[in-house]
């Protein structure tokens, strides 16, 4: 996530040569590609983080801070 980036809420992704915006609320792809796999594998901790997902995007808009998120194990 970037400080005071554009709705909706949303975070990037980088894998390798791959760049991509994930929708947190929906779990979708709002621009970019992954491999499949990848895809899932943050797809799938996005669900399970998306409340803390969607905490971070608003204390980013609204004092520029965030806490850190587990990574999926």
């Amino acid at each position: 996530m970037f400080f005071n980036d554009h709705n909706p809420p949303h975070f990037h992704v980088q894998y390798e040569s791959h760049r991509a915006m994930v929708a947190i609320r929906e779990l979708t792809m709002l621009k970019g590609e992954l491999p499949p796999r990848v895809r899932a594998l943050v797809l799938e901790w996005a669900d399970l983080h998306r409340t803390e997902l969607l905490a971070n995007w608003e204390s980013l808009r609204s004092t520029g801070q965030f806490e850190p998120i587990e990574p999926l194990v």
